[in-house]
């Protein structure tokens, strides 16, 4: 439609006005100012979202990876960061002379320095996950052990010493590694360091190496030398190790047919139905003599004919089978390893530990107290 150019002026000023007031309207609008309540609401919920967020981040994400993983037996593992192969060894110290070590089954002889041996034997012979001061405790029996040795052998031709328990057990690093696995990093690190931190010390009694002797677990006393062996040794003493009722070898039980007991102690029994038995202990409560019908033997003979884990036992016959219960493992002289550990738990040094089991014995550095083995 066409615009009408015939209107009167009075609407035309009218439509203008009309107009006018529009713009001012628009223009008020424009000038009004912005509210900053409105916001900052829109941003407070995105911001406490945010910072929750960093917060979490920084506490939480460094506790994954500095806590340790926990196996099912409380044992901790480090975590596998830590077991590469790029971990630290510990650094043991100097060895004054080399051990040459007939192995069993090479038929070879190997030569290894003093500490090495040391370290090697303590992870042959205890249990790597007890405490370091047990361990301590069992590298100073361990060097006091050879050094004895090595001072009343005197020179050899071929090798100073087996591996095997007549003297010491001994595994060789390469024997370690395939028995412990992905274990061995942590393992040979703590022995390291509980060897490294006894460098040089041993065991004496009048300023001379002690006769060492050590076994798993006593039936909660250690035994006096000469109720085992002949004879009687002023340090190696009956004590009390009631620590030794935590160790999982601290009771075991065997039975044999009476036929069997027959054959391995060679003797005949009668046909009766109850066999008459008589049995006399020591101070330890470990069996001195059994006697078994008409005929007496040691405790120890029987331990070692039967096999079995102490010669603390019972016995106790149904029919025709006699069960034999024993309490500890070993011969019981000398130091308990499950009670050296247990005194550990509670506190006790490695000093303190060997000065239980060994009576009026002090630990001294080898330099000092066998000067000529050192120079060899």
């Amino acid at each position: 439609m066409k615009k009408n150019k015939n209107l009167p002026k009075a609407w035309k000023k009218k439509k203008q006005r009309k107009s006018e007031t529009l713009k001012m309207q628009l223009l008020q609008k424009r000038k009004k100012p912005i509210s900053l309540n409105k916001t900052a609401k829109s941003w407070k919920v995105p911001s406490i979202l945010f910072f929750a967020s960093l917060i979490t981040i920084i506490l939480v994400i460094p506790t994954l990876v500095v806590v340790p993983f926990v196996t099912k037996d409380g044992e901790k593992n480090v975590p596998v960061e830590n077991e590469s192969p790029k971990q630290v060894e510990v650094t043991m110290g100097n060895s004054p002379f080399s051990v040459a070590v007939a192995r069993a089954s090479s038929d070879t002889v190997e030569n290894v320095p003093l500490e090495t041996y040391v370290s090697r034997v303590v992870a042959s012979e205890m249990p790597a996950k007890f405490e370091i001061e047990a361990l301590k405790a069992q590298a100073l029996a361990a060097r006091t052990f050879i050094v004895s040795h090595l001072m009343q052998q005197g020179n050899s031709k071929e090798s100073d010493v087996t591996d095997t328990i007549y003297d010491q057990v001994y595994h060789n690093d390469k024997e370690l590694r395939e028995e412990w696995g992905s274990d061995y990093s942590w393992k040979i690190n703590k022995i390291k360091k509980a060897v490294a931190e006894t460098t040089g010390e041993i065991l004496t009694y009048n300023n001379t190496p002690i006769q060492i002797a050590f076994f798993s677990t006593s039936n909660g006393y250690t035994e006096n030398s000469e109720d085992y062996w002949e004879n009687e040794v002023p340090y190696l003493r009956s004590v009390k190790s009631p620590w030794d009722k935590n160790s999982p070898k601290f009771l075991d039980q065997k039975i044999f047919s009476i036929q069997e007991v027959e054959k391995q102690l060679g003797l005949e029994l009668p046909n009766n139905n109850q066999l008459a038995m008589e049995i006399t202990r020591t101070e330890s409560n470990r069996v001195a003599k059994f006697k078994l019908a008409d005929q007496t033997f040691t405790g120890r003979k029987v331990r070692e004919k039967l096999k079995l884990k102490s010669s603390d036992f019972s016995i106790e016959q149904k029919n025709d089978h006699l069960i034999f219960t024993t309490k500890g493992f070993g011969h019981g002289i000398g130091m308990s390893q499950y009670g050296a550990n247990g005194m550990a738990k509670e506190g006790k040094n490695y000093k303190e530990i060997v000065k239980h089991y060994y009576k009026g014995i002090e630990v001294n550095q080898l330099d000092e107290t066998a000067p000529t083995l050192v120079a060899k």
